[in-house]
């Protein structure tokens, strides 16, 4: 008797910090992870860092992809910012545009486009900012992966478009009962201890609708570790830890 293969991605949102890209942090994340989700000027990063980062993620054979934000580097892309539809088509389109060139330009490609914080929590749920986001991606490349949470609605939605999804849980976040991410403004919101990261990633990936890809922030304290304890646990448990 045979049993299907399991897979999974794990991704990092990364290239966010010029500290953590001096003391080595996003480099050895880049060593566990199999997907780097690379800011790309609007929450932070600059040509520099995107460069650095996705030259070093193609060297260890791993998935580029562009992670846009609302412009706002003040809240960290983490607020949500009344735009209208053109000036936000414009913005998405120029940082996923400008991290292509950067991928291309170190010998990569970009594979995949995972938003940001705010503009990512209003993707999953507004169809006018979902619209936004692939209509921006769309231009670009319309082959490229869109990440969006899983069960959100503008799922089928981005599928109707053709294009292709890759549904994500978070291992170092909280849920709520209904579901939902915990605001990271109420207590608890992380999960900062890497053996309860491993046990919720293992509780994700063996769930009746498994996600293709699990997160791990890079700002997360003990990043590192939540990361090294999530790989362990999932290869562990015989899942293959393999990019999108």
């Amino acid at each position: 008797m045979t049993t299907s293969l399991r897979m999974i991605d794990l991704n990092c949102d990364l290239g966010e910090s010029p500290e953590r890209l001096g003391d080595g942090t996003d480099f050895a994340l880049l060593d566990i992870v199999t997907s780097a989700n690379i800011a790309c000027g609007g929450h932070a990063g600059d040509e520099e860092t995107m460069r650095e980062t996705a030259r070093a993620a193609l060297a260890r054979g791993i998935g580029i992809g562009a992670h846009p934000s609302y412009p706002d580097r003040e809240n960290f892309g983490r607020v949500s910012t009344p735009m209208s539809i053109a000036a936000l088509e414009a913005s998405v389109f120029e940082q996923i545009a400008a991290m292509d060139r950067v991928a291309r330009a170190v010998g990569g490609s970009l594979r995949h486009v995972k938003p940001h914080g705010a503009l990512y929590h209003d993707a999953m749920t507004s169809a006018r900012v979902a619209a936004v986001v692939a209509s921006a991606v769309m231009r670009l490349r319309p082959n490229l992966i869109l990440v969006a949470m899983v069960g959100s609605p503008m799922i089928p939605v981005w599928r109707a478009q053709g294009f292709k999804i890759a549904t994500e849980a978070f291992a170092d976040r909280t849920y709520e009962p209904d579901g939902s991410l915990r605001k990271r403004t109420l207590p608890g919101a992380l999960i900062t201890d890497p053996k309860l990261a491993a046990e919720q990633a293992l509780r994700l990936a063996r769930s009746a609708t498994p996600p293709d890809t699990l997160c791990i922030h890079s700002d997360t304290p003990d990043a590192l570790a939540i990361a090294q304890a999530v790989r362990a646990a999932l290869t562990a448990d015989g899942i293959l830890v393999t990019s999108l």
